[in-house]
């Protein structure tokens, strides 16, 4: 008695079990595919995942959004570029941590990306954008019968019906098969008015200066790259062509009320903005100048000998076809700063009492001051007390080359500790520069002149002069010291033979 009742009672419960199964599926068939939210839609949220803009530099809080690779519904791969950024010190090129779909871009090109937020989220399943909206059951899905299993249906299937469903037609609007890739890139990248984007900050300020639409002009840079030459090519060629559409050489002089001054505000470019914050931290430096005469007339000759010699040997990979001057005071400089270490140091307040202190660095990391299209940058030679002469300039000429192009990475921009800055290959003789922030001294060169001199026998001959200029921090540098290091430069200059003796 005891066990039929009792499975009478589980019978019941059973019966009651089937019933509800039914009727949850039920619901889910007249619902659609997207009955289940419960289920498949935790997923999905957990599926997309936010891209951090990692730090590109030292003291870099935000970079301006130059140019995107991908749009929303793009398909990318694990280190598939995302997007181009312009910070105060280089061009940087973002890549992407996930492989999957690109869901969401946070910024604009031309906008404000913060460091350390997200800037893009990426669905590491990547097919939530190649997905279709499922269309609405028809007839023959809502009265085809329905499993009868008491379990709710599986997230990865949908529930079958027992005909196969009509496959649909074609259409323009519908989404391209999963088989073929997804374009990265937006269309017509190369096409005449589509360069703005790509040009940098510096170039669409220069652009806005010479009241010059960007996109009417044909970029010649790296992927169609708007380059400051283009702009000033274009500007010339449209003055030579009102030039030859005016009947008169001379141009025709104002008549009646002079015009009234009118002034226009104009935005700084990303560069300029950079240098504005970090000038005006650097001009809360005590500077001090120290100026002093070079002969460069045995290092002419040295020069010569050495680049004979290089035309002459058989290229290898990384050497220099032939050396500037600019190697060797690099190195000049690295050999005073062993003897003066405090110019190779930074001014820092000590957080334990609040008072400041002298960081010493032992890796001699100078960084050279470069004129580029995108302004004013300055990478870095690192370590050049380890360094020979070709191996110096070796490393000059590849940072000038990626400057010019504007790839210069992170690392080629950060960790210095002295900086040269050659105005002399623009002009100039004598110049006044300004100490690069945690460093505490810089030197300018100026332009070599040929000036007539006398010699031992007074005898007037043909020298090659140019002038350094120092700046230092007079908190922690006083002009003794400074002097004293200027004058090892001096001879060392003067003197090239002396650096065979301390090649390391």
């Amino acid at each position: 008695m005891f066990l039929q009742r009792g499975s009478k009672v589980l019978q019941r419960q059973l019966q009651a079990s089937k019933a509800m199964g039914k009727m949850a599926v039920g619901r889910s068939a007249m619902a659609g595919p997207a009955a289940p939210r419960w289920f498949s839609e935790s997923r999905r949220l957990y599926a997309v995942k936010p891209v951090l803009l990692a730090d590109i530099g030292e003291g870099i809080v935000e970079c301006e959004v130059i140019q995107w690779f991908v749009q929303p519904g793009a398909r990318v791969e694990e280190f598939s570029p995302l997007c181009e950024v312009q910070s105060d010190k280089a061009s940087v090129e973002i890549t992407s941590r996930f492989a999957g779909t690109v869901k969401k871009l946070y910024y604009e090109a031309g906008e404000m990306a913060k460091v350390g937020k997200a800037f893009v989220d990426i669905d590491i399943e990547g097919d939530a954008a190649a997905e279709p909206e499922a269309p609405a059951p028809s007839q023959d899905q809502k009265s085809a019968p329905v499993s009868t299993s008491s379990a709710p249906p599986s997230p990865a299937t949908e529930p079958q019906s027992s005909s196969p469903p009509p496959s649909p037609s074609p259409s323009p609007s519908s989404s391209p098969p999963s088989s073929e890739p997804a374009d990265n890139t937006f269309p017509a990248l190369k096409s005449k008015g589509k360069m703005a984007s790509l040009a940098t900050p510096a170039v669409r300020h220069l652009s806005k200066e010479l009241n010059v639409d960007i996109n009417d002009i044909d970029g010649t840079g790296r992927d169609g790259r708007v380059l400051k030459e283009d702009i000033y090519k274009f500007v010339k060629r449209k003055e030579e062509g009102s030039s030859a559409n005016t009947p008169s050489s001379f141009p025709s002089l104002p008549t009646g009320t002079p015009g009234v001054q009118t002034e226009t505000r104009t935005p700084l470019s990303q560069t300029q903005q950079m240098m504005f914050k970090s000038m005006t931290r650097s001009l809360n430096i005590p500077h001090f100048l120290y100026a002093d005469e070079i002969d460069f007339s045995d290092l002419v000759a040295l020069r010569t000998r050495l680049n004979k010699v290089l035309s002459q040997s058989v290229m290898q990979e990384g050497q220099p076809e032939k050396l500037s001057y600019l190697p060797f005071i690099i190195k000049a400089v690295s050999m005073a700063l062993y003897q003066f270490p405090i110019l190779n140091a930074r001014v820092e307040i000590d957080s334990s009492n609040n008072k400041p202190s002298l960081v010493m660095r032992s890796q001699h990391n100078i960084g050279v001051a470069m004129d580029t299209p995108q302004g004013l940058l300055v990478p870095v030679i690192k370590d050049v007390g380890s360094r020979n002469i070709i191996s110096i300039a070796a490393e000059l000429v590849r940072l000038q080359k990626l400057a010019h192009q504007g790839k210069l990475s992170p690392n080629d921009m950060n960790g210095g500790t002295i900086t040269v800055s050659n105005i002399g290959n623009i002009g100039g003789t004598y110049l006044s520069p300004v100490i690069v922030e945690k460093e505490v001294s810089i030197l300018g060169i100026g332009r070599m002149r040929t000036v007539p001199a006398f010699d031992e026998n007074d005898n007037v001959v043909k020298k090659h002069v140019t002038n350094f200029s120092w700046s230092a921090d007079h908190r922690v540098v006083d002009g003794a010291t400074m002097a004293r290091a200027a004058e090892v430069v001096r001879r060392v200059v003067e003197e090239p033979d002396i650096m065979v003796m301390h090649l390391r």
